[in-house]
């Protein structure tokens, strides 16, 4: 039996990439699934794909921006217990130098991917806390850890959410909530994709060469972390493809 049977799993961003992967993941695990994501109809179609081959499990979906502190509040107060929180939601706009980046796309990335990580944890972990159990899994990434050129805002959106991992690690130490972080490196999903504003060419250009991660492979990282006797706690976890060794160090085949 799965330790996992049963539990109530929020995943952020979860209509497609990592979060879709996990959703699928932990379904056949026998968790009952919390999905939100900003496209509803997406989520729909997962939810009834997953009910159909899991009848055992409940599948609840909830469209959400995790931008806006209100909505994440009233969203989460209405899915009842969180037992496993997966902070998937995140995304990256283009590459360029720093003195060229937009205030929009500056905004974009701080409030998904810290503010937003932030705002869906503030509301899971008070619950979590009066229960003395939870799991908060945040999907970082290598960037967090090693800055490169023309992705200074987002790697410094990544180097928070390690921090703020860290932190709340510390804070939580004298209760049973475990917190874990995931940094993958190259994975190819819709990432990239939305990194170029939406050129499929550019977006395939990154994995060019080379065999990348993808959205299962992080998702099966997530289901053994969250899947661990409630006395181990992974803490970190860096995961990249064979052909990669740092941020910026890849081999590509000629």
């Amino acid at each position: 039996m799965s330790r996992l049977q049963g539990k109530n799993v929020l995943i952020t961003g979860a209509s497609s990439g990592i979060g879709e992967a996990c959703a699928r993941h932990f379904a056949k695990a026998g968790s009952n699934l919390l999905l939100a994501a900003r496209r509803k109809e997406r989520l729909e179609n997962l939810k009834q794909e997953l009910e159909a081959q899991h009848p055992s499990i409940i599948v609840s979906t909830f469209e959400l921006d995790v931008r806006s502190k209100a909505k994440v509040d009233a969203v989460v107060a209405s899915m009842g217990h969180v037992d496993v929180l997966v902070n998937n939601a995140g995304l990256v706009i283009g590459l360029d130098k720093l003195e060229d980046i937009t205030e929009e796309a500056m905004d974009t990335m701080l409030d998904t991917n810290v503010k937003g990580l932030v705002y869906v944890t503030q509301a899971v972990v008070p619950g979590m806390r009066a229960r003395n159990s939870g799991h908060i899994i945040n999907i970082g990434s290598v960037a967090g850890q090693q800055a490169y050129a023309n992705g200074s805002i987002y790697c410094a959106s990544k180097a928070a959410v390690a921090s703020i991992t860290r932190a709340l690690m510390a804070e939580t130490i004298d209760t049973a909530i475990r917190v874990s972080e995931i940094n993958p490196g190259l994975v190819e999903t819709e990432f990239s994709v939305i990194r170029f504003r939406g050129d499929k060419d550019k977006a395939d250009s990154v994995y060019k060469g080379m065999e990348p991660l993808n959205g299962d492979d992080i998702a099966e990282t997530v289901i053994f972390v969250a899947g661990r006797p409630v006395h181990v706690n992974i803490a970190e976890m860096l995961v990249f493809p064979t052909n990669q060794a740092a941020a910026t160090n890849v081999y590509r085949k000629p």
